[in-house]
């Protein structure tokens, strides 16, 4: 087909969202600056010589398999097979074909909320990832995180299956349950998740003020940039700002990204006319560099929080005001710096596909590096425990893995166990015993499925409130040092 220059760009700086259809954040009908991809006729057009053998190849093939194969194979098959076969060989995960059914619910999402668990996935070395769990959505509550690799899906292998595929099955209506087989890395067994799907919320900016040592200071988190997230958060922004906050931070820890324009539009309340706050470099290498109108920056001083599921549009904005001399705390982000452009084919299917890089200020590409913080911070221990499967009960004077992370889930609900090296000692039994004993259960001392499971609760309960929240309390902390 030939190819026009887009009248609308679709830009995408996400992968694919588990709610599911591909890529609810990072898609957005809207006009930008953003240089459009280039204009191309069609390739039957433009080959001669040996391209024109290589188009006759292709035809030949088509016309074998329609006219030979053993059963029936329509044309749709075979012309969708080929352009996931020529997409593929590209190696990128973040260029895919999407079909019209695919994009008929990449739309809905878009317009509306939409059901599902609520996770922005992506294929790393060929393993369906989560970068991370949208706020208060199923995926997040049940302790889903950064890094976790999906292996199966209600019991079947999802090895093989393409991106599209492997969200399909994942994705499904509110109330029906999915169970997930997950590794994460550090963890020595693979556990199952069991996950309601619901309505997934597109609230996407929470702001609350707080005190630190006698100044009003802002905190704003941004769960994703989504097509209202640059309006809520401006209006939050200049909330606080005629309240008289002092300091500021912002929060992006699990924000697998967004709409390229949004971020954008944050940026320019920030980095000022004489810096541009992003980059954007084509396939031959020309660099355009954009900038604000601002003309000067905030007189209050800034901390931007980080970890890795901070992706794309959180690394734009972050990256952009670390090189404004502000502190990022806490871990290294993701690490994706293209941006894909969605190219309609005609039918209501749609082509996702890498056109351009995008650089920081000063021109640095954080592409599979992510953005390092300037003030490195990790959680406490017990945010990074996985949940137990007990086929048997735990007891006294075993060792186990699986008792370690158990020790150590205790040791950040307060219970102490003496020791978090994976034997069950005497001062375990105690402390498990008082956790049962708390919480309506049979004190046994003993590891359960049961006490396992409430541990497991209660501990994501204290990680979703953020209890014992190290990074933020330094982002803080680092705002009047």
């Amino acid at each position: 087909m030939k190819l026009r220059k887009l009248h609308i760009g679709l830009l995408l700086i996400v992968a694919l969202t588990l709610g599911l259809v591909g890529g609810y954040v990072g898609v957005k009908l809207a006009q930008t600056k953003t240089p459009q991809m280039k204009q191309s006729a069609s390739l039957v057009e433009e080959t001669n010589g040996s391209d024109a053998t290589n188009v006759e190849k292709i035809d030949q093939a088509f016309q074998l398999i329609k006219e030979n194969y053993l059963e029936d194979v329509e044309d749709k098959q075979l012309i969708e097979g080929a352009i996931q076969g020529m997409l593929a060989t590209l190696e990128d995960p973040y260029s895919a074909y999407m079909d019209a059914e695919t994009m008929k619910q990449f739309n809905e999402q878009i317009e509306s909320s939409f059901e599902g668990i609520g996770a922005e996935i992506n294929k790393i070395d060929d393993v369906l990832t989560i970068v991370a769990p949208i706020k208060d959505s199923p995926a997040e509550k049940s302790g889903l995180r950064p890094n976790d690799q999906v292996l199966e899906v209600d019991g079947k292998s999802i090895e093989g299956l393409s991106q599209n595929e492997a969200v399909a099955k994942i994705r499904g209506k509110k109330g029906s349950k999915v169970k997930l087989k997950i590794r994460r890395p550090g963890v020595k067994d693979p556990f199952n998740v069991t996950i309601v799907r619901d309505t997934i919320p597109l609230e996407t900016v929470y702001s609350k003020t707080e005190t630190i040592n006698g100044k009003k200071t802002g905190i704003l988190e941004v769960t994703n940039f989504s097509e209202h997230t640059a309006k809520e958060f401006n209006e939050q922004l200049q909330t606080m700002e005629n309240d008289g906050i002092e300091g500021l931070v912002i929060d992006v820890r699990g924000n697998p990204g967004g709409l390229l324009n949004v971020v954008e539009d944050m940026l320019k309340q920030f980095v000022p006319k004489d810096m541009p706050y992003l980059q954007v470099e084509d396939q031959d290498g020309k660099k355009t560099p954009y900038y604000s109108d601002l003309k000067k920056k905030k007189e209050y001083p800034i901390s931007v929080i980080i970890d890795e599921g901070s992706a794309s549009a959180s690394e734009i904005l972050a990256v952009a005001l670390k090189e404004m001399d502000y502190d990022i705390v806490g871990q290294s982000s993701f690490g994706k710096g293209t941006i894909q452009q969605a190219v309609p084919l005609g039918d209501d299917s749609t082509i996702k596909l890498t056109l351009f890089k995008w650089l920081s200020p000063k021109g640095n590409w954080i592409h599979e590096k992510g953005v390092k913080p300037t003030v490195e911070v990790k959680q406490p221990e017990y945010y990074y425990t996985s949940p137990v499967q007990i086929e048997e009960p735990l007891t006294e004077d075993q060792t186990d893995d699986k008792i370690k992370n158990i020790q150590i889930m205790l040791e950040g609900l307060d219970y102490k166990t003496g020791r978090t090296d994976g034997y069950f000692n005497s001062q375990t039994k105690e402390a498990v015993k008082q956790f049962q004993t708390d919480n309506g259960l049979t004190a046994t001392g003993k590891i359960d499925k049961k006490t396992a499971k409430s541990i497991e609760t209660k501990i994501i309960d204290r990680v979703r409130n953020g209890k014992d929240d190290q990074q933020l309390e330094k982002a803080l902390k680092e705002l009047y040092r």
